[in-house]
């Protein structure tokens, strides 16, 4: 697949909760560990790639109806 031309970075998904769910994904952005530790080395092609599967992840999370609010505390705002 041809590396199409990206005019702004694609920005990490990152939300800052960093914490990892039963599956080892991150409960704030979905991405796996090495996802993660990778992101600065990935091209523009493989982030929408990664990127498209938190998507697909965060959806089948929804759907399994595991959208319940986590017992332990969240991150609290700064604002």
């Amino acid at each position: 697949m041809a590396e199409q031309l990206e005019f702004f970075p694609i920005q990490s998904p990152c939300r800052g909760i960093c914490q990892v769910d039963e599956r080892g994904f991150c409960k704030g952005c979905m991405r796996s560990r090495d996802e993660r530790f990778n992101w600065q080395s990935l091209s523009d092609t493989q982030k929408q790639e990664v990127l498209r599967l938190c998507r697909q992840r965060l959806l089948r999370k929804l759907r399994a109806g595991k959208n319940q609010p986590p017992d332990e505390e969240q991150q609290p705002s700064l604002f």
